[in-house]
């Protein structure tokens, strides 16, 4: 397959762990380490409402007064996600991720999250193509 055909599917991770929005931002940082993931989708009621990243956990951990122990990961995550079907272009996902400064992509097909893209997978779908065309 030429790299102008492949699909966000073919480089996702699949089924990534998922987090519920009222569950406490310390459950979330466990999942994360436990885990060894930057990215977490937000459900609430199984849809997908947010996505939770390091970053996000980081700069609210790093101002003063914040009490961690009393947010909920509803009072960190970045509302409205950025979600693909699986058959999305992966260049299309790659151009929208880098022009919006997106660190990644919720894949979901009739409001089930089937994976996540990331940058590591970005990075790792770009070194297919480069060793396919060496």
């Amino acid at each position: 397959m030429t790299a102008s055909r492949l699909t966000i599917r073919e480089h996702m991770t699949s089924s990534p762990h998922t987090i519920e929005s009222a569950q406490a931002l310390t459950l979330a940082r466990q999942r994360m380490r436990a885990y060894s993931v930057r990215h977490l989708p937000v459900v609430h009621d199984g849809e997908l409402v947010g996505t939770l990243s390091d970053r996000d956990v980081a700069r609210i951990v790093a101002l003063p007064g914040i009490e961690v122990a009393a947010l909920t990961v509803g009072d960190v995550m970045s509302p409205d996600p950025y979600a693909v079907a699986p058959e999305t272009p992966l260049a299309e996902v790659v151009g929208e991720m880098a022009a919006h400064h997106y660190g990644s992509a919720v894949v979901v097909d009739g409001g089930k999250i089937l994976g996540i893209f990331t940058v590591s997978d970005a990075l790792s779908a770009f070194a297919d193509t480069l060793d396919a065309g060496a």
